[in-house]
């Protein structure tokens, strides 16, 4: 008898009586169970998160940044209730912590009340970090803790990016302040060149007239000089002459009664004293204008230099914006001008004073050079008028001592003068010195001012000044410089489309394991008949191959048109899952032929292999590395990756690798279950009292 009729003879026997065929519809509908139920309780378990009761605590008290209120808690408050994930409910901080406890709640996420306010500080000048607040319990729900931290980790990127717009937006609008300010700045600059220039200008000037100073202190201290060498002649003239009339008087009041004979004998010698006396008075007379003359022109020289200097001191010193170095000479400049200016001043009020002693000196000595004049005329006849010469003689001797202590006062008085005179000079032509100074650093000055000004306008072309357009665009850029555009190729609609590649070959090999409960791996009458060992295995594997594609069948039906699985190549799925199911079919069939009761033990040992190894839920990487080395020796990693292609698309070359492999397992199982039949048909004593019997 063939395999194929051997296998309809096997099927057939489930048609006789109820809980034969009960079986068989528990047998077909058992993957259907297990593959549909999983695939449906994990279908779309993301897309309910909204049904997942979670607290909610808002104590943000709000914050005030750049004039503007800030409250970053009731902002986020708002996003999450618009949001679908999870199911917000907005309670106290104590009501959260006790649900979180005692499973009321999930989770709970805690705005504290000074979030804003940390938020804020972001754009002052001490930042603080602002923190949520999540509390989990595990033992509540180890997942959603898990799916907690995903999605708090994008409202805390959406909180960082809003505070960081709020900072950026401070830095763009202190970008354009600092235009202005420079712009101001540059401004300025441009009027401090052109003080400075007219200060330059002025240093020069002031320059210029310090050396005409100069000149004319130099003129003033030779007038000086000449001045008081002139009232030395004077002194000593006048003390001379004082001397000589004194002596004369005082021969001619000691001789009055005997001067007579004295007269007679020396008339010659009194006629040329008086001619001396004469020549002398007119002398000194001369003298003495010369002084009433230059003492005013010297006063007046000694205020015009003392007045330059404090013009000079008061605008390079005391009105001036920057200080001048040379402030120190100048003022000592000043101090000696003002003291020659009083000096002179002195000399002049000394002479004003003096006017009419000096208009009497003037007078006397005019009288004294005419007196003298008449008695060298009248000297040849003195004896003839000797009273007359007593009494003249008399009035000469004290107006000579009067001459004599005004010219003793006059040179004294001019002495001082000319010191102060040298002092003056002295000053002015360190001042002169210090004013060329000053103009070649004022020069240097309104070079680098200009320098500034033309810094300060090309530093301020540089500064950004952005307008509120601008400012929102960059602020926005620079909040979230880095934007992730993903690209989903052949994206999975919903968690259940991801894990179906996973479920599916599961339930199969549930089905084939449940099937051989059922069904015998080799077919007694064919190994009662001494059939083909070929012809034996594949009588025990064809049933079963039918009732898997009929389980296929009804649980792709199922999931695709009741649960909705959509899927790339459809066809080309239930076609693989054809060769799937016999692929399983004949390993299970030889690991139950080949080790009998023992085999159902190893069927769910090699499935749990190979549900650990497949990489169904995480990459196989994350595992062990006893897992990753089986890895890719056993059929269901194989499955996987290609049903992975079949319903979400992608290449095929995995496909068509998991066709060769399933081939080769199917192959090889089916010749191990022949070879395992060809054993089975010498009965042994084992086979006759088996150890163990499931």
């Amino acid at each position: 008898m063939r395999s194929p009729r051997l296998a309809a003879l096997e099927l057939r026997r489930f048609g006789r009586g109820k809980l034969p065929r009960a079986a068989l519809v528990a047998l077909l509908v058992l993957p259907l169970l297990y593959g549909a139920l999983y695939l449906w309780s994990f279908w779309d378990p993301y897309g309910r998160l909204d049904r997942i009761p979670v607290a909610l605590v808002n104590e943000d008290a709000g914050a005030t940044v750049s004039g503007k209120k800030l409250t970053a808690g009731d902002d986020i408050t708002e996003g999450l209730h618009e949001s679908d994930v999870f199911d917000w409910r907005e309670v106290s901080a104590a009501e959260a912590e006790k649900g979180v406890e005692d499973g009321t709640y999930y989770l709970s996420l805690t705005m504290p009340s000074d979030f804003s306010r940390r938020i804020a500080s972001s754009a002052g000048e001490s930042p603080e970090t602002g923190a949520l607040q999540v509390r989990t319990n595990d033992a509540n729900n180890y997942i959603v803790g898990q799916i907690s931290r995903t999605v708090f980790s994008e409202v805390r990127d959406a909180a960082s990016t809003k505070a960081s717009r709020s900072f950026l937006d401070r830095i763009f609008v202190s970008f354009s302040d600092i235009h202005g300010e420079t712009v101001k700045a540059a401004n300025g600059a441009d009027k401090l060149e052109g003080g400075i220039g007219k200060a330059e200008k002025g240093s020069k000037d002031l320059a210029k007239g310090l050396k005409d100073a100069k000149e004319g202190s130099g003129e003033l201290s030779s007038g000086l000089k000449k001045l008081d060498k002139g009232a030395r002649d004077l002194e000593n003239g006048s003390r001379r002459v004082a001397a000589g009339t004194r002596a004369l008087a005082d021969k001619v009041n000691a001789v009055d009664r005997k001067v007579g004979p004295f007269l007679a004998g020396n008339e010659k010698t009194i006629g040329d004293t008086a001619r001396l006396v004469s020549d002398t008075s007119g002398a000194l007379r001369n003298n003495l204008d010369d002084l009433v003359e230059r003492a005013p022109a010297a006063a007046k020289g000694a205020h015009a230099a003392s007045d330059v200097l404090d013009t000079v001191y008061q605008t390079r010193c005391e009105d001036a914006v920057l200080s001048d170095p040379a402030c120190a000479d100048l003022k000592k400049a000043k101090q000696s001008a003002a003291d020659v200016a009083t000096i002179a001043d002195d000399l002049n009020t000394l002479i004003a004073d003096q006017h009419g002693d000096l208009k009497k000196l003037d007078k006397n000595l005019a009288t004294l050079q005419k007196q003298a004049d008449a008695l060298a005329e009248r000297a040849p006849r003195l004896s003839e008028d000797l009273d007359d010469a007593v009494s003249r003689i008399n009035k000469l001797n004290d107006g000579a001592a009067k001459v004599a202590a005004g010219a003793k006062r006059l040179h004294t008085g001019l002495g001082t003068a000319k010191s102060g005179a040298v002092d003056l000079d002295t000053g002015v032509g360190r001042l002169k010195s210090g004013a060329y100074d000053l103009s070649g650093g004022m020069y240097k000055l309104a070079d680098g001012s200009g320098k500034l000004s033309n810094g300060l306008h090309e530093g301020a072309g540089k500064i950004p000044d952005y307008d509120k357009k601008d400012r929102d665009q960059r602020t926005e850029v620079m909040a979230d410089p880095v934007q992730l555009v993903s690209r989903d190729m052949h994206k999975a609609p919903n968690y259940g489309t991801g894990f179906a590649p996973y479920f599916i070959p599961l339930s199969l090999w549930v089905g084939a394991m449940v099937a051989y409960m059922l069904i015998a791996p080799m077919n007694r009458r064919a190994l009662a008949a001494g059939a083909s060992a070929w012809r034996i295995a594949l009588a025990g594997w064809l049933p079963v191959v039918a009732i898997g594609v009929l389980q296929t069948v009804a649980l792709m039906a199922v999931l695709h048109w009741a649960i909705g699985l959509q899927m790339a190549r459809a066809a080309g799925t239930v076609g693989f899952l054809f060769l799937v199911t016999a692929c399983f079919a004949a390993i299970v069939q030889w690991l139950n032929a080949r080790f009998g009761a023992a085999g159902r033990i190893l069927v769910l040992a090699l499935l749990m292999l190979q549900l650990t190894s497949a990489g169904g839920t995480y990459p196989v990487q994350t595992s062990p590395g006893f897992f990753n080395a089986l890895h890719p020796f056993l059929p269901m990693t194989y499955v996987v990756e290609a049903l992975r292609r079949l319903i979400t698309g992608g290449g095929l070359q995995p496909v068509w690798t998991g066709c060769l492999v399933l081939t080769a397992f199917t192959a090889g199982a089916l010749a191990l279950t022949a070879l395992s039949a060809r054993r089975r048909q010498v009965w042994t004593l084992d086979r006759l009292h088996p150890e163990l019997s499931l």
